[in-house]
């Protein structure tokens, strides 16, 4: 976001969007797995020492399996979907909010039946994702709705 005057109000678009800001790739092709999912970045100020951002993924899309050192705070805005968070496989809807704490695996997915968008405010100082191991993803696997919802079986 601009730092000066001209930027201090943006208008909301049809299709989530916002005037002035850009509708960026999730994040490298090939760099890491995820699916029919874009981010835009709302708030970037410095002066804030935090960025909010808004994730939408497609009906069946779905977020990379990471964590990190920093938490995140999340806000469901439209949609369906479900969220892992660390052990925890639960459904989400709009104005659902979920914390996702440091070092915590997590993922998102959205419904097959319609996109998943949410808001997400992190540190602007952050740590890069870590993917999980062979022998971590088999440990998360061994939880059955872990699994299930991995592989895109769950309810939702």
């Amino acid at each position: 976001m601009d730092t000066n005057d001209t930027g201090r109000i943006r208008d909301f678009l049809d299709g989530f969007r916002w005037d002035r800001v850009a509708h960026l790739p999730y994040k490298e092709e090939g760099s890491a797995p995820f699916k029919d999912i874009t981010r835009q970045v709302l708030f970037a100020d410095p002066r804030l020492h935090c960025e909010l951002r808004y994730f939408e993924m497609a009906a069946g899309g779905y977020s990379t399996l990471e964590r990190h050192a920093h938490m995140h705070g999340v806000m469901v805005l439209r949609g369906r979907g479900e969220c892992l968070v660390g052990g925890e496989v639960r459904a989400v809807k709009p104005y659902d909010l979920v914390s996702i704490p440091p070092w915590t695996w997590h993922q998102f997915r959205a419904s097959r039946r319609e996109p998943l968008g949410f808001l997400c405010m992190v540190n602007a100082e952050r740590d890069r994702p870590q993917l999980p191991t062979v022998e971590e993803l088999s440990a998360l696997r061994a939880d059955p709705h872990i699994a299930a919802f991995l592989d895109g079986r769950s309810a939702s």
